[in-house]
């Protein structure tokens, strides 16, 4: 028989940690997610979704409880594993391209990993082909539009071969046809994803599951659509969908 923890991408237990200044941003925090699932992480702003993403792959430490990535405690002996293991995509896609081709931004985790020649190439081919970019490899990225700047920066991303995709607020800035064009590519990656975001519609569409976190703690876990129909907890956690917009109504193929 398998083991449980083979079967998780993701498994956060009692955690719980202060800042140096003493805000205490989370207060026990547990939640396990399956590998392949997607889930949204929600919450109104200060509710502690920045302090524990910052968790899932070391940033931060020092405070109480666990968590373990595809079987493996995120602390110093596992640390390079982890950070491979864990891509996060940051909201601002500039924020991650830095180099002067799109190729090379792709190319530049896996190379200092220390891949080189024919497999770094076809990384880099694979991870571009992923999100629809590859015809793009040799333009510099700030000639790109924000749309294509946020494809390649997830590219970056899968280029490293990570476990668990996180996603904080994917959907921002993102006109009709770059929100669709993502969300296509979002559910076609065989990946676990953990998005960030207040765009509640999008959540709706992509993620079958969601956490609400609130005030430092998992205060819902549920189906997505459930959650975002029961106003009394939406009102609770100053959660709020867009005027005219009702779940109840949506049938999510996410």
């Amino acid at each position: 028989m398998v083991p449980v923890s083979t079967a998780l991408s993701l498994e956060v237990s009692g955690l719980a940690f202060a800042y140096p200044d003493g805000h205490q941003a989370l207060f026990g925090v547990d939640f396990t997610v399956p590998r392949g699932e997607r889930v949204a992480l929600l919450g109104p702003n200060g509710a502690g979704k920045t302090t524990l993403v910052l968790h899932l792959n070391g940033i931060l430490s020092g405070g109480t409880g666990t968590v373990t990535v595809a079987g493996l405690p995120v602390g110093k002996r596992h640390m390079a594993e982890i950070r491979q293991k864990v891509g996060i995509v940051f909201q601002d896609p500039d924020d991650q391209l830095f180099m002067p081709t799109v190729r090379e931004d792709v190319a530049f985790g896996p190379a200092a990993a220390g891949l080189k020649g024919a497999a770094l190439e076809e990384r880099v081919r694979t991870a571009l082909e992923q999100v629809g970019m590859a015809e793009f490899a040799d333009r510099p990225p700030h000639h790109l539009s924000f749309g294509q700047r946020r494809r390649v920066a997830v590219a970056t991303v899968l280029a490293m071969r990570p476990e668990i995709l996180v996603l904080d607020e994917p959907s921002s800035n993102l006109d009709p046809a770059s929100r669709r064009e993502l969300a296509d590519i979002l559910r076609a990656l065989d990946v676990t994803v953990l998005m960030v975001t207040h765009d509640l519609p999008y959540a709706l569409e992509l993620c079958p599951r969601a956490l609400i976190l609130s005030d430092g703690v998992i205060a819902a876990d549920g189906p997505t659509g459930k959650l975002l129909s029961d106003d009394a907890l939406m009102r609770a956690h100053r959660l709020e969908l867009p005027f005219g917009f009702d779940p109840r109504t949506v049938t999510s193929d996410a």
